[in-house]
């Protein structure tokens, strides 16, 4: 009994160490987020977008597609930069991949688009 206890106790050990994949690739989007709304220099923006690039354009993680709000965030930025058309599109992204967030984003959309 003790036999088989130890073998369940050392398998499950093992199982836990496995390390396992995240569902997106975040890279280092959290800091350049935080540094562009802590201080929104150019320097910095520059540094988010290419983050947010990155990730539109390198999903490592298991689902293969970007995370939820991604495309919001992205589109917004992008249509306050001035590049209106593209970010439309990018909200409208959003809502293609995740159904569930149609209605809040449509109303983003639509007060852009006042």
């Amino acid at each position: 009994m003790n036999k088989i206890f130890l073998a369940i106790a050392t398998v499950l050990t093992l199982a836990s160490c496995v390390s396992t994949k995240t569902l997106y690739s975040w890279y280092d989007y959290e800091d350049t987020v935080y540094e562009y709304n802590k201080e929104p220099t150019d320097k910095n923006k520059e540094a988010m977008m290419k983050t947010l690039l990155k990730m539109s354009e390198r999903q490592k993680g298991t689902r293969g597609s970007v995370p939820p709000g991604f495309y919001a965030e992205y589109g917004y930025t992008i249509y306050k930069s001035g590049k209106k058309e593209e970010g439309i599109k990018l909200l409208k992204e959003e809502i293609r991949l995740y159904p569930e967030s149609k209605t809040y984003i449509e109303r983003i959309i639509n007060q852009l688009e006042k």
